[in-house]
């Protein structure tokens, strides 16, 4: 970002902060003066900005309140300037009114303090240990949240109740009359009051949830009701979520009963749409009670700090499976260890660890495919039609520092520019979500190509104006965009807790699944349907997803990444950038997921040539080559994945049963008696 946009962000952030300070002067000198024009427009300026710091830049509010300016402090003082104005302003000795007058906002202090504490009793009933999705919760009482601003935003309540005790006092101010001042007063109490009144409410008896002990006593009576077989185990940030996205559908299809099991009480709503049972147990306490229930295995997409914790769990085996897999150092890491399994999609995972050292043993390593490919369509020729897709979807740039993790930064603009240079190209952008987290430049060029693609997007729709589709084809869209929201996402109120989102995510429809397969199918052939042949497409959204766009692709540019390693799956030609310094051989060498594809220098000089090879397949130098290495990296067709994972479950659960057998056998159902050292030890000297 250049300076002067640097700037002008910095300044825009410090516009509220700054009008705020010069609010709390300007009404100083207005009270002190005393001056009422200045007392009154000062004041107005402080709440306006007090207000809008809550609504839009929060980090301010929780900064000042580490300074102890908190909005309460804000508003106290406020108040206090209001009133030293009016004894100011009075020519009177008008000293009892205006004690009354701080006595009333003292009583309304008062109040809105005894509001905060019910608010923090109120959302401690509504906390429960346990929070689920997909599950009938009606045993706990939930009931719907009360209004956010009584709960969850004390500050915004303090301000907003605040609001007619300010305007009495301006009023009074204005007009000389007190009277003004002692309605407004009267009347924020009288918020307050309400406001003690709907919290008392939600603490009676009848009103609120079950207590935590009977919280997990119900969840202990599911867990022996629903009898669950294989979980998935997640723990993450919210951007994170795509991780366990992924095994959703694979999850799903295995034998038994599944379960998810997460740690973030968020995470429980950023998981996408699903039919499996979802339960989050923030507390290790809690997580433990899953030794004592059916669950025999856990697989695991990521490693996490609290992964730990149920791999202490002796009565379920782990097993990671992965966010996907690749030729990066992440593919590998020393963790996996730590789990009973490793189930990996074919011989080169196997082979990457073996030459890795970390700790992984060969025969824990187990080769289940990746059953999330079962939908990617095989290679079927060349691009039919006017246009080459090229779906170009680099990594982001990790946490090591390494230039060669992205091409976005040395090589993206580059590849981006020789893409659009041929009129018979549509380019698909899809950037990793994560682009630009960590290196500033990534996200800075992630912009000018999307900028690229704009500017080029502008001038394809003047030149072929024909190729719009019809009205219809977006209100087809529109529809089916609406159908297949009503199936996959719930709406809620802003100020709905877990508690309430609990009530209402009770379990799905019989049906569901299949409704939702049929709608996303549809939503893809109206999405690709609504657009000119030709328009470029910048995908960022969860939909459509990186397979549809396989599925849609004739050729992937990449970086060494797991998409290409499911890219494979087609057959289809693809490319990798090499933006690492590395020569072409060494590269290849390096990192196996390459040898099977074109490799792109960071000027993308290669790009004409490759898609040349893509028109017309006799050129084509690399098709045999994707076909050894599709077996090598995702294993055999036959049998298919699904399957392959569905037995890798099915005998780590007989591995599970076994241990827990053997378990039982150990445990002693006698006492042992104490032994006479002069005799042998034998039955009779155990007591039953």
């Amino acid at each position: 970002m250049p300076p002067p946009a640097r700037l002008r962000t910095a300044a825009a952030r410090l516009l509220l902060p700054a009008v705020l300070a010069l609010s709390f002067a300007a009404q100083a000198v207005g009270a002190l003066l005393p001056g009422v024009p200045l007392l009154v427009a000062s004041t107005g300026a402080g709440l306006a900005a007090d207000m809008a710091l809550h609504r839009w830049q929060r980090n301010v509010t929780t900064a000042l309140g580490k300074l102890h300016a908190t909005v309460t402090v804000r508003q106290v003082l406020r108040d206090l300037l209001l009133v030293t104005g009016l004894i100011r302003i009075s020519d009177e000795d008008y000293e009892t009114k205006y004690l009354a007058l701080v006595c009333g906002l003292l009583l309304f202090y008062t109040l809105h303090f005894a509001s905060q504490a019910l608010a923090i009793l109120v959302r401690r009933t509504r906390t429960l240990p346990v929070v689920t999705r997909n599950i009938d919760a009606s045993p706990l009482l939930l009931s719907p949240a009360p209004p956010a601003l009584l709960t969850q935003r004390s500050g915004q309540r303090l301000l907003a109740f605040g609001l007619p005790s300010a305007a009495g006092l301006l009023a009074a101010a204005v007009g000389g009359s007190v009277w003004w001042a002692v309605a407004g007063i009267a009347l924020s109490a009288a918020l307050a009051l309400v406001a003690i009144g709907i919290l008392l409410l939600r603490l009676l008896p009848g009103r609120r949830p079950v207590t935590s002990e009977q919280a997990l006593e119900w969840f202990d009576a599911w867990l022996a009701e629903y009898r669950p077989t294989v979980g998935m185990y997640f723990s993450g940030g919210t951007s994170s979520a795509y991780q366990a996205d992924m095994w959703l559908e694979p999850l799903a299809r295995l034998e038994g009963r599944p379960l998810i099991v997460l740690r973030e009480r968020y995470m429980v709503n950023q998981i996408a749409s699903t039919d499996i049972p979802i339960v989050c147990l923030p507390k290790v306490a809690d997580l433990m009670r899953l030794e004592h229930s059916t669950l025999t295995v856990m697989i695991h997409p990521s490693n996490s700090g609290k992964t730990s914790q149920v791999l202490r769990i002796p009565t379920i085996k782990h097993a990671f499976v992965n966010r996907g897999e690749s030729d990066k150092p992440s593919s590998c890491n020393p963790y996996a260890k730590a789990y009973d399994e490793v189930w990996v999609a074919g011989p080169a995972a196997r082979e990457r660890y073996a030459l890795a050292h970390v700790g992984v043993d060969d025969g824990d390593v187990v080769e289940i495919g990746r059953p999330q490919l079962d939908a990617i369509e095989p290679y079927a020729g060349a691009p039919v039609g006017p246009y080459t897709t090229v779906l170009y979807a680099p990594t982001w740039e990790g946490w090591d520092g390494n230039p060669g993790n992205t091409s976005v930064v040395e090589a993206g603009e580059n590849i981006v520019r020789a893409l659009l240079a041929d009129p018979g190209v549509r380019l698909l952008y899809k950037p990793h979500p994560l682009t630009g987290s960590v290196d500033p430049r990534a996200a800075t060029a992630n912009a000018r190509i999307q900028g690229m693609i704009r500017a080029a997007n502008i001038l394809r729709a003047a030149e072929h104006a024909d190729e719009r589709p019809t009205p219809s084809a977006a209100a087809e869209l529109a529809r089916r965009t609406a159908e297949l929201d009503r199936l996959t996402t719930s709406s809620f109120r802003a100020s709905a807790d877990n508690a309430e989102r609990m009530l209402f995510q009770t379990v799905p429809e019989s049906g569901r699944a299949a409704a939702v397969a049929a709608a996303t199918a549809a939503w893809e052939t109206a999405y690709w349907a609504s657009f000119p042949a030709g328009e470029h497409h910048i995908i960022t959204e969860a939909r459509p997803t990186v397979y549809a766009c396989f599925n849609v692709a004739d050729l992937l540019v990449s970086d060494v990444s797991s998409v290409i390693s499911d890219y494979l799956a087609s057959e289809k030609p693809y490319a990798v950038a090499n933006t690492g310094g590395l020569p072409e051989q060494d590269f290849r060498d390096t990192f196996p997921t390459v040898r099977a594809g074109a490799v792109l220098t960071p000027d993308a000089s290669a790009v004409p040539a490759l898609l040349e090879s893509v028109r017309h397949p006799e050129k084509d130098t690399h098709a045999e080559a994707r076909a050894e290495l599709k077996r090598h990296l995702l294993g055999p067709s036959d049998p298919p994945s699904a399957v392959r994972f569905n037995e890798a479950a099915r005998a780590l659960c007989a591995v599970t049963g076994g241990h827990r057998a053997g378990a039982a056998v150990r445990t002693l159902g006698a006492i042992p008696a104490q032994r006479d050292t002069r005799s042998p030890l034998d039955s009779n000297h155990v007591r039953r």
